[in-house]
């Protein structure tokens, strides 16, 4: 009787431990959500530019070990849907960076430069279909054909507007962040995952209001190239009748927000305990490479993983050498080579449905 007494509350003061630290952990999110959109609404260029040299590169380091993290030892069942991935991603980003270039030629004319941009979109929607498709026969309980009338909208809208929806890809993109924090928290925190789906409104909520308020304010400055760069990044040209200032924050937060889900709830919120039943130290552990499955297990590749992490470390060095150097130019080149890292969060996130 005295043991089943303690047992009930030891389970008691566990639920009241995980009740308390969700409650944290949605205070943190709505303390981090209102500080994002006040810097980002305050000083939307300056506050950009500091963002994009701090943490552009580090959370791409962060994806990238997260990937490696949910990259299976054999591919097995699951051979084509990675090869379709690995195959889509290289193609889509050669293709993708040697656009500014073919822009730059001025071979074409504008009605021509949109056709190139819209059958660059179709085949990012093609191959986001395809992985869908083969990720389907994986989840034959679940209901997928819903996808193909969207995909077809999708690739409708982009032939009336090929630049808006590629402007829609640059505001969406950030909010997939949420979506991974989403599944991590099923996995990780499962008692959390109804608190944090709650405290989504306040994104919303934020969101709507930062629109309202800056609709009203004045256009910013664009009075030099890196200014203009940012502004235009956002959609400014576009969108000349709406406020630079609106867009460039909306943009910026957005963006804060999937930096901060990248650098701090992912890497915090890992597993409680590791599998050899160590409590985990999220950030003293980042460089254990048996932390990863695909270094750790007898058939990975440990060595692989450690080269690609190191080489990560490096890249990340030469872009804050290269901001600090021409910023302007940096940033260019950056957001050319990220969409990689956009693309390549589409099929992890798959897998992890």
């Amino acid at each position: 009787m005295q043991e089943a007494v303690q047992f009930k509350l030891g389970s008691w003061l566990v639920n009241e431990r995980a009740q308390s630290n969700a409650w944290m952990f949605a205070a943190v999110l709505v303390l981090c959500t209102l500080g994002c959109a006040l810097f980002a609404s305050w000083l939307p260029l300056q506050v950009s530019i500091v963002t994009v040299f701090l943490f552009a590169g580090p959370h791409n380091w962060f994806e990238l070990r997260y990937f490696l993290m949910r990259m299976p030892v054999r591919f097995g069942r699951s051979r084509n849907f990675f090869l379709t991935a690995f195959a889509g991603l290289g193609t889509l980003t050669i293709t993708y960076a040697s656009l500014p270039l073919l822009y730059r030629a001025a071979l074409w004319s504008e009605e021509g430069w949109l056709t190139i941009i819209a059958i660059w979109n179709t085949l990012l929607l093609s191959w986001l279909g395809l992985l869908v498709w083969q990720r389907s026969k994986q989840k034959t309980k679940s209901n997928w054909f819903w996808v193909l009338p969207v995909a077809l909208a999708l690739g409708a809208f982009n032939w009336l507007t090929p630049e808006f929806f590629s402007l829609i890809l640059i505001y969406v993109h950030p909010l997939v962040a949420m979506a991974f924090l989403d599944r991590h928290l099923r996995r990780n925190r499962p008692t959390w995952l109804r608190t944090y789906r709650s405290c989504l409104v306040l994104p919303l909520f934020v969101l709507a209001l930062m629109i309202w308020r800056l609709s009203q304010t004045t256009s910013l400055a664009d009075d030099n190239g890196l200014f203009w760069r940012i502004t235009q990044h956002s959609g400014a040209e576009l969108l000349p009748f709406v406020s630079s200032h609106l867009l460039v924050s909306v943009h910026l937060y957005l963006e804060m927000l999937h930096y901060g889900v990248w650098l701090l709830a992912l890497p915090l919120l890992g597993p409680l305990v590791m599998g050899n039943g160590t409590r985990s130290n999220p950030y003293a552990r980042v460089w254990d490479l048996k932390t990863v499955p695909l270094a750790r297990h007898p058939l990975g590749f440990p060595k692989a993983v450690a080269i690609a992490l190191g080489v990560g470390v490096v890249l990340v060095l030469m872009l804050w050498l290269g901001f600090s150097v021409n910023y302007a130019t940096t940033r260019d080149i950056y957001f050319t080579i990220a969409m990689a890292h956009v693309m390549a969060e589409a099929p992890f996130l798959l897998r992890m449905i």
